[in-house]
């Protein structure tokens, strides 16, 4: 067993059980406490209990794709060296069974994809909106004139919009910062035919739907979120990484942020994000922008709970000692504002 640390982002490990080829390798993820904004890589700070939250949300949440009938690369928990479904564990685990796809690097170009005859990596973020909450990126790349609302089907897109579909977006996944795509360039990249490219979409709206659904009954809104999708060794498109959390979703509670966002919203506050905004992409940027400020405690343990009352309340099992999510988001509204 190794460590595969340079395919993966800064929040969470792979161990490598079986090396992936053509055919499904074999792995574990293991979530971690660390976590990143704005594509830094690691933060300073620990958030204790958030790599367990993650993972057993999504394990719950990678089993609901399944009962629906879409295809995942989850195999299970894994609780005392063995693997188990999410009904079977005792506790929060951190660690997670999955199939292996390849990670192919578009080092030269991304007409590799084109080539490539099944389990890999499709090169994309697949992204869902549900809503335009402020400071939404496709406000300011509308401001910008990179897109219109016209290439979504819409009028016009406006803050604040709660949005009568979802449309969906995409950005690239294997640049060292990602950059929004239209649907052409995102065919265009993905290696994927017309046909799978339409199923790619759909797969993406039906993941929205389910956890909209799920989260709705622990009283949370659904604003926006993405998805990562490979194709196995059949070029069967199945929902890979990880899927319904807090970082991967923007969640809202009485128009309270119940996600990562908060992290970037308390940082957007600081100097090292005007630095950050001033350098970012360019040779160098991470060194040059310095270290980023540690959380303050209270901030720091607010969050924590937030993870563990998310868990608790989304997947119905009380894992964790902590307050009601309610009474959470109600403490750090508070402290963050």
């Amino acid at each position: 067993m190794r460590r595969w640390g340079d395919l993966m982002g800064s929040v969470k490990d792979l161990l490598i059980l079986r090396q992936p080829d053509e055919k499904p390798g074999l792995g574990r993820f293991v979530f971690s406490d660390r976590y990143s904004v704005f594509d830094y890589g690691e933060m300073p700070d620990k958030i204790e209990g958030k790599g367990s939250a993650l993972c057993m949300v999504s394990a719950y949440f990678f089993e609901k794709l399944e009962e629906e009938g879409l295809r995942t690369h989850y195999i299970g928990l894994v609780e005392d060296g063995k693997v188990k479904r999410f009904d079977e564990v005792s506790v929060a685990v951190n660690e997670m069974e999955i199939r292996l796809v390849r990670v192919v690097r578009p080092d030269c170009g991304y007409s590799i994809f084109k080539t490539l005859k099944g389990n890999f990596l499709i090169p994309l973020e697949i992204i869902y909106r549900n809503s335009i909450p402020e400071g939404s990126s496709l406000l300011r790349r509308i401001e910008k004139g990179e897109i219109r609302p016209e290439d979504f089907g819409l009028s016009k897109i406006e803050a604040g919009m709660r949005l009568e579909k979802p449309i969906i977006d995409f950005s690239t996944k294997l640049e060292d910062v990602d950059r929004y795509l239209s649907h052409a360039e995102a065919r265009e990249i993905s290696g994927l035919t017309e046909d799978e490219f339409e199923t790619l979409k759909e797969i993406a709206i039906k993941v929205d739907e389910i956890i909209t659904r799920e989260v709705a009954r622990a009283g949370l809104t659904n604003e926006d979120g993405k998805i990562e999708v490979a194709l196995d060794d059949e070029r069967n498109l199945m929902v890979i990484d990880a899927v319904g959390t807090p970082d991967e979703c923007r969640f809202s509670m009485g128009g309270f942020e119940v996600s990562k966002e908060l992290l970037r919203k308390y940082y957007r506050k600081t100097e090292w994000y005007e630095r950050l905004k001033e350098l970012k992409g360019k040779a160098g940027w991470r060194n040059e922008v310095g270290k980023p400020p540690s959380l303050p405690e209270e901030v720091r343990k607010g969050i924590s709970n937030l993870y563990k009352a998310f868990c608790n309340e989304v997947t119905g099992k009380r894992f964790f000692d902590v307050p009601k999510l309610k009474e959470v988001v109600s403490n750090l509204k508070e402290v963050l504002e």
